[in-house]
């Protein structure tokens, strides 16, 4: 393995590859800054422009703004109070009361060096952890990968928000969308309606896009409507420089919250369906646990920012040791990944790091040099990404939503694929109102391909004959724990429902 990865540090070590990290990163912190957007709006917006890449330098370029735009979102929830996602919640916790103390530089380097740590360890665990978990993964059949995928349709149901049935409600439209176009066995043409836009099924980009980031927007437009205009609980624009030093002994001085947010986020990205938010979370409020004086959070204890953040940015490299080893996204933003990979005809699952070694190990390469480059670019743009994140959102918002058409255009050049996107914006838009889950729908979709086929296959294999399951260990685990799961979500609704 260390011959690969040195081989995989010489692929990616070139001038070109490095303007893409940068340009990656930049992109995402700028875009993550902006209240309400963040790191899957930054890959969903920019996945197109990917098409115009080498894979190599594609993959690192969105694997860029997804660590920029993870860090990105730090900065108006410590500025501004106001924390456009919902992990970034946790930074504002402390982060903002820090801001007021007039340290609100320091909040935002807490938050800069936490977040590239806990990521260069998460990264490190996914170049160890990869190969072992493939290797595993190659005794799969279709039958156990079937019961592996009905695992994490239930996971992600479970945990993705306040109603199992509308998780899972969510996953079978997912799925059933992407049995859209030609029958992968007899190329039978299904629910295409005479159209041949549809032969190929519905556009991966454009359902991702308008579902995401267009119905996000369109959200906030709306909530700005309403709302009459901006509001803001921002800081003095003019950042005390007094409060502006970070030495590094002092950071290194919590590493034991850094490592411990670290491994918090790196376990929750390896499971799928957990996110980002679960990660913050649980890692700040162990941080509370084991503080000495637990009373000063919330009122600008750093340990608060480093916790957080340093779990967040690990989420970012464990979620794809399930994506690169199982095919399994971690998390939404791992599912767009995937989505990039088909597109530069790299396949998703066991398979891949044997079929596209030497990409897979230039991208582990380029993920440890974006590390460095990260906290380089968010070092020197501290004071600028201050003006960014509060630019006026009537500004911004237009502005996305013009890139979000041009994006889905530009690859295929087709209007069918902008009429598709505007359609999920409404429909993602409508799933926000009512409470469904619209990564449950994307995940899905993504996945729905992977798991007709393995469906389909096992059916063929066995003759249907469901009691060939009895003869799959790996099979029955993972149904048993998906019938687990979805039984415990299903009292926890009860419970609740009756308190």
């Amino acid at each position: 393995m260390l011959e690969q990865l040195l081989t995989g540090f010489g692929d990616a070590f070139t001038l070109i590859n490095l303007m893409y990290i940068v340009a990656g990163i930049t992109l995402g912190i700028v875009i993550g800054a902006i209240p309400g957007l963040g790191s899957v709006t930054a890959l969903a917006v920019l996945i197109p422009i990917s098409y115009y890449m080498p894979p190599l330098s594609a993959i690192a370029f969105l694997v860029g703004v997804n660590k920029g735009g993870t860090s990105g979102g730090a900065i108006p929830a410590i500025l501004l109070n106001s924390p456009g996602t919902p992990e970034a919640a946790a930074t504002a916790l402390d982060g903002h009361p820090m801001a007021r103390k007039g340290e609100a530089q320091r909040a935002m380097k807490f938050a800069l060096y936490s977040s590239v740590t806990g990521d260069m360890i998460s990264d490190v665990m996914l170049i160890f952890l990869v190969v072992p978990v493939a290797a595993i993964a190659l005794q799969f059949g279709p039958l156990e990968f079937t019961s592996v995928l009905i695992f994490a349709f239930a996971l992600l149901a479970g945990i993705s928000g306040g109603s199992l049935i509308k998780g899972l409600i969510a996953i079978i439209l997912g799925v059933f969308l992407s049995t859209i176009g030609l029958d992968p066995m007899d190329s039978s043409a299904r629910m295409t309606f005479g159209t041949i836009y549809l032969f190929d099924g519905l556009p991966l980009i454009a359902v991702a896009i308008g579902s995401l980031a267009l119905a996000s927007v369109i959200e906030q437009v709306f909530d700005l409507w309403r709302a009459g205009g901006e509001t803001s609980s921002s800081v003095d624009a003019d950042i005390a420089p007094s409060g502006s030093s970070l030495p590094f002994g002092e950071f290194i001085s919590h590493w034991r919250t850094i490592i411990r947010g670290a491994l918090i986020g790196s376990g929750i990205g390896m499971l799928p369906g957990l996110g980002v938010t679960l990660a913050a979370f649980l890692s700040y409020g162990a941080a509370r646990n084991a503080s000495k004086t637990p009373e000063n959070f919330g009122k600008g204890d750093p340990e608060g920012i480093i916790a957080t953040e340093a779990a967040n940015s690990a989420v970012v490299g464990a979620n794809l040791v399930p994506t690169i080893a199982l095919g399994i996204p971690g998390n939404i933003a791992a599912a767009l990944l995937i989505s990039a990979f088909i597109i530069h005809g790299i396949v998703p699952g066991p398979f891949m790091l044997t079929m596209h070694g030497e990409i897979i190990y230039a991208l582990f390469a380029s993920m440890i040099m974006a590390n460095f480059v990260h906290l380089a670019v968010g070092k020197t743009g501290i004071p600028i990404w201050a003006r960014i994140a509060k630019a006026p959102r009537g500004l911004i918002l237009p502005a996305v939503i013009v890139m979000c058409i041009v994006g889905v255009y530009l690859p295929g050049q087709s209007m069918f694929d902008v009429g598709v996107m505007l359609a999920f914006g409404g429909i993602g838009l409508i799933m926000r109102r009512t409470g469904f889950s619209v990564v449950c729908l994307v995940i899905g979709f993504i996945l729905g391909g992977m798991f007709e086929t393995s469906l389909r296959q096992s059916l063929l294999l066995y003759k249907s004959d469901f009691s060939a399951i009895v003869q799959s260990p790996i099979a029955i685990i993972f149904l048993a724990l998906t019938a687990i799961l979805l039984l415990r979500s299903a009292w926890r609704e009860i419970k609740n429902a009756t308190n």
